[in-house]
């Protein structure tokens, strides 16, 4: 039996907590990622978003298929926890301003 702690998600943010935090983003196709550590294993996890909240923590939002079944499913969490770690980071800096190129959008229709 392992000792690592499954992670415990983190609640959003309310207007109650102050000045919103800074959101970075990449790009969809050059995105950090994390392991999470769920259901015995350790779960690849490609980061969504960073947060950066005044207080001074980190919350990481991750896409992750918690249990194996292929079912991906969104999380934040705040970093660091033990059951969290590094997967691999990413070449491209991270931006603040919403840029369609970095959110991955719809596919364009083939050219004829």
């Amino acid at each position: 039996m392992s000792m690592i702690q499954e992670p415990e998600p983190a609640r959003p943010w309310r207007p109650e907590d102050g000045p919103e935090p800074v959101v970075w983003t990449w790009p969809k196709g050059d995105r950090p990622a994390l392991a999470v550590w769920s259901a015995g294993r350790w779960r690849y996890a490609p980061v969504m978003a960073r947060q950066d909240w005044p207080d001074g923590t980190v919350r990481y939002q991750v896409e992750v298929d918690l249990f194996g079944d292929t079912s991906v499913r969104s999380r934040t969490y705040q970093w660091p926890q033990p059951g969290l770690r590094t997967a691999h980071r990413s070449c491209s800096a991270p931006a603040t301003a919403t840029d369609e190129s970095r959110q991955g959008g719809q596919p364009r229709p083939a050219v004829r």
